[in-house]
């Protein structure tokens, strides 16, 4: 029995996804299209609106470490996260894969579909480890503050790294690209959908201390060894806007930092 072309409409969550999935081997759909709320763009194929279906979900995704392999299962958890054009798609491809041929199926690295969520997966990884580096955070009001415009939703995985580092402070890192925001304290976290993030102006103090950070980043350069060029392939200019030390026009603004130095 041949299986039925479709478009499936999804809330956007990794759970919808996983259900669209379920859904599919029920009534043998095989989906060409994968449409969310903010790509509500018409299609030619029948459409199948899928809501969300928790214990659906659940068997899915209890079912990728033996379909899969915990190799195969990471790539399609991380997958979901890239910036992946039509990701669910090859997601769907991926996983099909792992349900026809088994966990081995991740060793071909010839396959087209292999080869296109591994190279998402990595540019994901490598995106979520320069972050762990270019994130500048700001005190505001006894919580630390920072944004970031990455091209994936590398949140997920910053998360461990920021609890980490800042046991027991309360954090708020915010992802402008995809408008959701981690929030940690010492009790707990989550990531949370925010529509209109506003962190609020510095005080003088946390002034303050930012130009003293441009000001030691400024004096440990060499100027002698000074190369553009070599500095966008170590820190690429697309985190240079959320970075203190790049941001000169704090200047005027900032006051008499005299009291911070050592005397």
């Amino acid at each position: 029995m041949a299986w039925t072309q479709v478009c499936c409409n999804y809330d956007g969550t990794f759970g919808g996804f996983l259900t669209c999935v379920f859904e599919s081997y029920v009534h043998r759909e095989e989906p060409v299209e994968f449409r969310t709320p903010e790509d509500p763009a018409c299609s030619l194929y029948p459409l199948r609106t899928i809501p969300t279906h928790e214990e659906h979900a659940m068997r899915v995704y209890r079912s990728l470490d033996k379909k899969l392999g915990p190799t195969g299962r990471d790539l399609f958890v991380r997958g979901f996260l890239t910036c992946l054009k039509e990701k669910e798609l090859w997601l769907w491809r991926f996983v099909r894969m792992g349900y026809d041929r088994g966990p081995g199926f991740v060793r071909d690295l010839t396959d087209p579909t292999v080869d296109t969520v591994r190279r998402a997966v990595q540019h994901l990884n490598s995106e979520a480890h320069q972050y762990k580096g270019f994130v500048r955070f700001s005190e505001l009001s006894g919580i630390l503050v920072g944004e970031i415009e990455p091209k994936n939703r590398v949140l997920p995985l910053l998360r461990p790294h920021f609890r980490g580092r800042y046991p027991g402070e309360n954090l708020v890192l915010h992802d402008r690209t995809h408008r959701e925001a981690l929030f940690s304290r010492a009790e707990g976290w989550a990531i949370l959908p925010v529509e209109d993030f506003q962190a609020g102006d510095p005080d003088q103090e946390e002034l303050a201390y930012r130009k003293l950070w441009r000001g030691f980043y400024d004096a440990i350069a060499i100027e002698g060894r000074y190369n553009p060029k070599c500095r966008m392939t170590h820190m690429p200019k697309r985190y240079w806007a959320m970075m203190t030390e790049f941001q000169k026009d704090w200047d005027t603004a900032l006051p008499d930092i005299s009291g911070f130095q050592e005397k």
